[in-house]
């Protein structure tokens, strides 16, 4: 019993740095341990726990990434808002799914994701003077607290659809969307890598408790083990999610787009494994 409550407390303690850091939540990495752990649990069940993890991880590294003023508030509640209606349909979505499909869509979802960021991801874009001036652009310069300054320009409208898809597809695996959301800012629009993790993470504080919620009302949390499970890998997250702040402030971006892609083709290629041999 000990053995255990130390295991999960440790993998809390991992998901939330490694979530924080790469401003993914961390459920990339939970749902696909959860799958090998306990291969009788339902996907729902899965999803609930995780998304419920995701969710204070994502509260604890925003508290972080504001104190060093590295979240673009603005596009952030835009694209937080535009998850909304996604979040809810996709908690009811993932009850159509079978394990099997589940694994090897999420599976197959993580290696592509984790091949183009390895190939292309974390490549320093200059700003074009005509994105500056175009008004279908939103320009953005910001300086963090470490004195950093970024410079950037995004198309605001393929912001609000890119975020509006990662809402549904977020809680359809519980893996909390940021794995999606962060290649998809600094590649499609082009946000440096630091204030799209750290954006990232604010958006997914939203968007995680309407996905929580509506577990909730689905009765998805009724399962005492449920509640228990998740209780445990809590207190590591918390702990986890200020160290995930802390590293990023010493680490570039190239190194974070490394890790995540690294973290996310095991992953993948593990769940693979798993479907086709057991």
């Amino acid at each position: 019993m000990l053995e255990s409550f130390l295991f999960l407390s440790l993998l809390g303690l991992v998901v939330g740095a490694i979530g924080t850091l790469i401003g993914a939540g961390g459920g990339f990495i939970l749902v696909p341990v959860l799958i090998l752990l306990y291969p009788g649990m339902k996907p729902e069940e899965i999803t609930a726990i995780s998304l419920a993890v995701v969710a204070v991880n994502a509260i604890v590294g925003t508290t972080s990434y504001l104190r060093l003023r590295r979240v673009d508030i603005k596009a952030g509640i835009l694209f937080a808002l535009a998850t909304i209606p996604g979040s809810i349909f996709g908690v009811y979505a993932v009850n159509y799914f079978d394990r099997n499909q589940f694994d090897i869509l999420l599976g197959l979802i993580l290696i592509s994701i984790a091949v183009f960021l390895f190939l292309k991801g974390g490549e320093k874009k200059e700003v074009s003077v005509l994105n500056k001036i175009n008004p279908q652009y939103t320009y953005q310069q910001k300086t963090d607290r470490n004195g950093n300054k970024y410079e950037y320009s995004y198309n605001l409208k393929t912001g609000i659809f890119i975020a509006l898809l990662i809402g549904f597809f977020s809680p359809l695996f519980g893996i909390g969307g940021g794995i999606i959301h962060v290649p998809s800012m600094t590649e499609i629009l082009h946000f440096p890598v630091h204030i799209a993790t750290a954006t990232s993470q604010f958006v997914l504080g939203i968007m995680s408790i309407v996905s929580v919620i509506t577990h909730y009302f689905q009765g998805n949390y009724d399962n005492p083990e449920t509640l228990k499970l998740m209780g445990i890998l809590l207190v590591g997250i918390v702990p986890g999610s200020l160290i995930g702040a802390q590293i990023s402030k010493r680490v570039k971006g190239q190194f974070i787009i490394r890790v995540l892609s690294l973290s996310l083709i095991i992953i993948g290629l593990r769940i693979l494994y798993g479907v086709i041999f057991n």
